[in-house]
């Protein structure tokens, strides 16, 4: 066999180790599934995203290597090529190896870009379902991402573009979310909120709906109520920044009602607001 020549040795090498890609949830440790915490339990080698929560790792062996491969917008973070030659180099390596993402690996976590890239060298990757921040989020204000009087259903979009990439039009999906009846969920968009306002109100109300909802399931959590018209002015004023959420729709008014009707009730939610609607 001449050194060209690799198909022996790709054959030798591949299958020797497993991939998973393990959805953490969104921040919560109890809201992981039962199959994720298998998964984990199985690792030799666990790769952790930046916000993955460490209660999350003690399900993980004495035995497993952990290695912090952190990915946040605005800070310094793990190359992407990097991560992905770390993964094909374990699963040939023989490693039992789970890629540990915050939140669902399909939803905005690169889960489908990994995925690509271990299949195109002959690595076969399981998925595992985590619960998204977007959900929890608006959940653990008491409120739905749908609701037949006022959401016929939802989207999920991302604030931050790829590089290279003009990123969404706000305001072709303002007209879409307002015709269409649709709760928009915003993930990364605390950065770009102004240009998201501005480009949102061509095609909905000023006084539409609005939620941020900061470290959403964590006990730190923090949120606001507000108005589209007031989005930016209620950042500067509370501080909220990512990582957030932001829920756009009248479905959001399920929040105002419940603590504005259920401030005396056992079940009032106890965290935190700060409402401007």
């Amino acid at each position: 066999m001449s050194h060209n020549d690799s198909s022996f040795t790709d054959k030798t090498r591949i299958h020797q180790g497993t991939c998973t890609l393990v959805g953490a949830g969104p921040g919560d440790p109890e809201l992981l599934t039962l199959k994720a915490v298998k998964a984990i339990q199985a690792a030799t080698v666990l790769l952790v995203d930046d916000l993955v929560n460490e209660e999350v790792l003690k399900h993980a062996s004495s035995e497993a290597r952990i290695v912090y491969v952190g990915k946040r917008g605005g800070c310094k973070s793990t190359p992407q090529a990097f991560i992905e030659k770390l993964m094909i180099n374990a699963v040939h390596e023989g490693e039992t190896v789970v890629r540990l993402k915050g939140g669902d690996p399909f939803i905005f976590g690169r889960g489908g870009e990994e995925v690509e890239h271990l299949r195109q060298v002959g690595i076969e990757v399981t998925v595992i379902n985590g619960i998204t921040s977007g959900l929890a989020a608006i959940t653990s204000l008491g409120a739905p991402l749908t609701h037949r009087e006022h959401a016929h259903g939802v989207v999920f979009v991302t604030g931050h573009a790829k590089p290279g990439d003009k990123g969404t039009d706000w305001r072709q999906l303002a007209a879409t979310a307002r015709d269409a009846k649709l709760t928009l969920v915003i993930y990364m968009g605390v950065s770009g909120s102004e240009n998201i306002q501005n480009e949102l109100l061509t095609g909905l109300p000023t006084d539409t709906p609005v939620a941020i909802i900061e470290n959403a399931s964590l006990t730190h959590q923090r949120q606001a109520l507000t108005q589209l018209g007031q989005l930016t002015q209620t950042l500067k004023e509370t501080g909220l920044k990512s990582p957030s959420v932001l829920v756009v729709g009248n479905v959001v008014q399920a929040c105002a009602q419940i603590f504005q009707t259920e401030q005396n009730q056992p079940t009032t939610p106890t965290l935190p607001l700060h409402a401007n609607m």
